[in-house]
Formats: structure tokens, C-alpha cells, sequence
């Protein structure tokens, strides 16, 4: 069992390098950042963790300057977006900045993606939110020609340009891991076509062990490796972990409040304690 952890960084919580390092140094595998570039104040789509949106959606900071922070000053945790909202962001630019993290951080990049659920936020971009799934689909086939050919050119319905040259290519090959976020009804399908891993958030998911069979089978069917398997946002009890562990899952990710260092510090020790019991 591999053990990440995920904050949102914002301009008021631990620095994101700072966080980094000491995750790095507790024995932590990977570190998670979400995004979003900007909630509208309209606040019509109703937030699905609850009642009252939590202030931190607005105040994060963008997850690849805060990742760029974390990869200067480690050398092993891996570098996690989770997740990055693909359909409020241009594909060739984005595919740019994916590889220069992998590049920069010697190949450490896991690429979480989601189609967001905020509908305003994703009109804000451009981006018609019935449209968003089949918009995410081209993006990131879009991106992975960008990363693995030298004159790359995709030919879709969204996403449409004639052979470029894009450097630098990502270390991780053939690109850094798609882990694609949801628990929807298409969500396996979309892991199943070109994902390399499935990321939910733990709190909202009905019969994982089930759903962790049936994508595996329909990995194998389609010729594609087995993916990888990551919840977020995972209590901090053994008896949990036992029992993501016994239905197949590969990370647990624990969230951490987004606070000064003071507050955050002592509560991933104790995550860290915790992980340090199984080895």
C-alpha cells in the first residue's frame, strides 16, 4: 500500500514546498494538489461535499506553480494533481506544463483528472458543461500525441491542430500516469480507455470492491495494463485502510486541513506514525 497525502494550497495555509519536504521526510509516497482557477459568486452549483462551499475553493493556488515549489526542494515524493480540471484548460499548453513538471522533478508527475462540477466555473472557460466529458476525452488524447510524437497532430470534434513540435517530452514514459477522478456511471469506462489509474474520493463510494473487479476485467479486455486504484480523502483508521487495502486499492490519501503550518504539522505526523506502524 502506497500513502499520499492532499491539501489544498492556498495563500493562507503551510507553503506548499514546505509541506513537501515534510511529507517527503515522514515517508510519505506522493502529495496531492486540486484546483480551481476561480469560483463564480453566483455559487448556483451546489457544492457536492455539502451545504456551505469551504473557502479554500477560491484561495488555492495553481497546483503546477505549487508542484514546481514541492519538486525544488525534494528528490523521491511524487507529484500529484489531484485533480486537474482538463476542460477549463488549453491542451497544448497544459501538455507543456505536465511535461515540464515531469521534466523538472525527474519524472514524479501523476496526473489526477476530472471533469469538475461547478457548472458556472467550467461556462467561464468556454466550456458547455453537457459537452465537458467528450472535451475531456479529445484534450487528453490531444495531449498524449503532444508527449509521445515528435510532430504531433490530433484531428477531433474539440480539439483540432496539424503536426507541431512540443518539447520538453515528459521523462516518464510514455507520459506521466492519467488517474482520472469520479465515481460516475461512464467513470470506468473513461479509466478503461485512457487512463492509466482511477482516483474517487473515498467518502462517496458504493461497492469499490465490485467496481475495482469489473475495471480490471475491463482493462484486460481492452488490451490496456491494470490500473492503478487511489481514494482520497481517507479516515485515518487502521481498521479503514484494512479494508481499502482487502478490496484491492493501491494509495490512500489523506486529506489535511488547509492551515499554517502549526496546525497542519502535528496532524501529518500523526499520519505519518501511522504509516511508519505498518512497515
Amino acid at each position: 500500500m502506497k500513502f499520499g497525502v492532499q491539501m489544498f494550497s492556498t495563500d493562507y495555509a503551510i507553503p506548499p514546498h514546505e509541506l513537501g519536504k515534510a511529507a517527503e521526510d515522514l515517508g510519505f509516497e506522493s502529495i496531492f494538489f486540486p484546483e480551481h482557477t476561480h469560483i463564480p459568486a453566483s455559487r448556483n452549483s451546489p457544492w457536492p461535499g455539502g451545504a456551505e462551499l469551504p473557502q479554500e475553493y477560491w484561495h488555492t493556488l495553481d497546483p503546477f506553480v505549487a508542484l514546481g515549489a514541492v519538486a525544488a526542494v525534494t528528490k523521491d515524493i511524487k507529484l500529484g494533481t489531484g485533480i486537474c480540471l482538463v476542460i477549463e484548460r488549453d491542451p497544448i499548453t497544459l501538455a507543456k506544463e505536465v511535461a515540464s513538471l515531469d521534466h523538472l522533478s525527474g519524472g514524479r508527475v501523476l496526473f489526477g483528472i476530472g471533469g469538475g462540477w461547478n457548472l458556472e466555473e467550467m461556462e467561464n472557460h468556454g466550456t458547455k458543461p453537457s459537452l465537458r466529458w467528450k472535451i475531456m476525452r479529445e484534450r487528453i488524447l490531444a495531449m498524449k500525441a503532444i508527449w509521445t510524437e515528435d510532430e504531433a497532430e490530433y484531428h477531433g470534434e474539440f480539439v483540432d491542430f496539424d503536426p507541431i513540435w512540443a518539447w520538453p517530452k515528459p521523462v516518464q514514459k510514455p507520459h506521466p500516469p492519467v488517474l482520472v477522478g469520479g465515481d460516475g456511471p461512464r467513470t470506468l469506462d473513461r479509466v478503461a480507455e485512457y487512463g492509466d489509474g482511477w482516483i474517487p474520493i473515498g467518502g462517496r463510494l458504493t461497492d469499490l470492491e465490485e467496481k475495482i473487479g469489473r475495471l480490471r476485467q475491463m482493462a484486460k479486455d481492452a488490451g490496456r495494463p491494470q490500473p492503478s486504484v487511489s481514494i482520497f480523502g481517507v479516515p485515518a483508521k487502521e481498521e479503514v485502510i484494512e479494508g481499502y487495502e482487502a478490496a484491492g486499492v493501491d494509495r490512500i490519501i489523506f486529506g489535511l486541513p488547509p492551515a499554517p503550518a502549526e496546525t497542519v504539522v502535528p496532524v501529518l505526523e500523526r499520519r505519518g506514525e501511522l504509516i511508519k506502524a505498518r512497515v
